[in-house]
């Protein structure tokens, strides 16, 4: 089944809709290289939600207010953003296992240069070139999420890559964990050793994926698949969807300690020992979100996630008005877990969509499956970098709000009027009756299936 190519271990043929080759052999294989790429990508994330935790070691010594704070954050989010599209591409152009090795060692460059600049004195410029350079490790999701989708077959990809991404975006409340750590046992004014601690584990985190990973030699670059998905309305819609989930989770996570501390007058270790509860629980539910999408469809998991990230946003903007910390804990918190369950639902979504499509034109079988394994994978990685701009237009939101106002409450009320959009689009596109519907995506045929999505 595998042979030796240039570069790494290669399999030749791998089919994971055939039920006898998937119990035989694809099923083991997947699930190896899946741990492999949860590892990589828990390190990528807690590299790029890097500087949601420097912010909290920086204080009047180094002389950056509140703006400068979310701006080296929103930063970080807007390079991450970026860096996704060809990481994307590059899965297929390299192979899976040896991108995720050189996507690894890459993390060393931010860690390196954050533990060389950060303390007092150092220009605001360098700050801002040294966040911007943690950007790639949130390149790595793309790649990892591209990479474990070609993997798993479609009745097994809501699970698979809920517990992809979750795993990887728990690299967020663990590394703010470690920060609390190390604020409450060395004090604010020591990040090194926070710095110095990742070092190992990002070279582990290379070694592993180059001894126990595999590249798929089916998956190949094409740039055909690309252009489709760019021309698809559906990758779009996607997007915005993306947005509304993951980006409130990355958004959130980056500036959740800072806002606290701005509007809630909270030390960095009160900041730090709640910063990360909520991007902690949104990791957990990540793949509960993908089970749930795979059993009820995840467009209606995905709707009733905005609706209750709607009600939990209300819960916010009242506690914000109010200045009832506990309440403003509560709401934020939910937001976290319901952001999680749509990140999910919504990449379930990805996959389902395009093989409808595929049986719609009146394809069948592998033919519809491998239609859909080529769109989604090119269209993830758009999707996911169009999401995590999200993040940014939170940590902006932010910014601005506190600049204006000395609150968040103004960009609370934006985000509530976005979930409110997300809502109507979900429900328009992908649970309406078919009649409603137009295109190729209308036929009767593929009612079952986008609505299972």
């Amino acid at each position: 089944m595998t042979a030796p190519r240039t570069g790494g271990r290669w399999i030749e043929r791998w089919d994971p809709e055939d039920e006898t080759f998937w119990q035989e052999t694809g099923r083991r294989t997947a699930r190896r290289n899946l741990l492999y790429s949860v590892l990589s990508e828990h390190v990528g994330f807690s590299i790029w939600s890097l500087w949601s935790v420097m912010v909290l070691f920086m204080g009047p010594g180094y002389g950056i207010d509140a703006a400068g704070k979310f701006t080296l954050i929103a930063t970080a989010t807007f390079v991450g953003a970026l860096v996704r599209i060809p990481y994307t591409f590059a899965v297929a152009r390299f192979g899976g296992r040896n991108w995720t090795v050189f996507s690894a060692l890459t993390l060393l460059a931010p860690t390196v240069a954050a533990l060389v600049v950060m303390e007092p004195g150092t220009s605001y410029g360098t700050f801002l070139l040294v966040a911007a350079l943690t950007g790639v490790g949130g390149g790595n999701f793309a790649s990892s999420m591209t990479n474990i989708n070609a993997f798993f077959p479609l009745r097994e990809k809501g699970w698979a890559l809920g517990l992809n991404a979750g795993g990887g975006n728990i690299g967020v409340p663990v590394v703010q964990l470690a920060g609390l750590l190390v604020i409450g046992v060395a004090g604010a004014g020591h990040p090194r050793i926070l710095l110095a601690a990742y070092i190992p584990l990002i070279v582990v985190a290379a070694v592993l994926a180059a001894t126990r990973m595999d590249n798929l030699a089916p998956v190949r670059n094409d740039t055909g698949a690309v252009r489709e998905a760019l021309r698809d309305a559906h990758t779009w819609i996607m997007s915005l969807l993306y947005v509304g989930t993951f980006g409130s989770f990355i958004g959130y996570s980056f500036a959740f300690g800072l806002v606290l501390q701005t509007q809630f007058g909270r030390t960095p270790l009160q900041a730090a020992s709640l910063t990360f509860i909520g991007p902690l629980l949104g990791s957990l539910i990540r793949p509960v979100g993908g089970r749930l999408a795979d059993r009820y469809g995840g467009a209606r998991i995905t709707l009733a996630t905005f609706v209750a990230m709607a009600a939990a946003t209300g819960v916010v903007i009242t506690a914000s008005v109010r200045s009832s910390l506990p309440v403003f804990l509560t709401g934020f918190v939910a937001l976290f877990v319901l952001s999680g369950l749509g990140n999910g639902s919504t990449f379930k979504m990805i996959p389902g969509i395009f093989q409808a499509k595929a049986l719609a034109r009146g394809m069948g079988g592998e033919a519809a499956a491998a239609y859909g394994r080529r769109l989604s994978g090119a269209a993830m990685g758009l999707i996911g970098a169009v999401g995590a701009l999200g993040g940014l237009g939170i940590n902006l939101a932010f910014r601005e709000a506190f600049t204006t106002s000395g609150t968040g409450t103004t960009a609370f009320a934006t985000f509530l009027g976005f979930y409110a959009v997300c809502c109507a689009v979900t429900w328009a596109v992908y649970l309406r009756r078919p009649a409603a519907r137009s295109g190729a995506t209308a036929d009767a045929a593929a009612k079952p299936q986008l609505t299972s999505v």
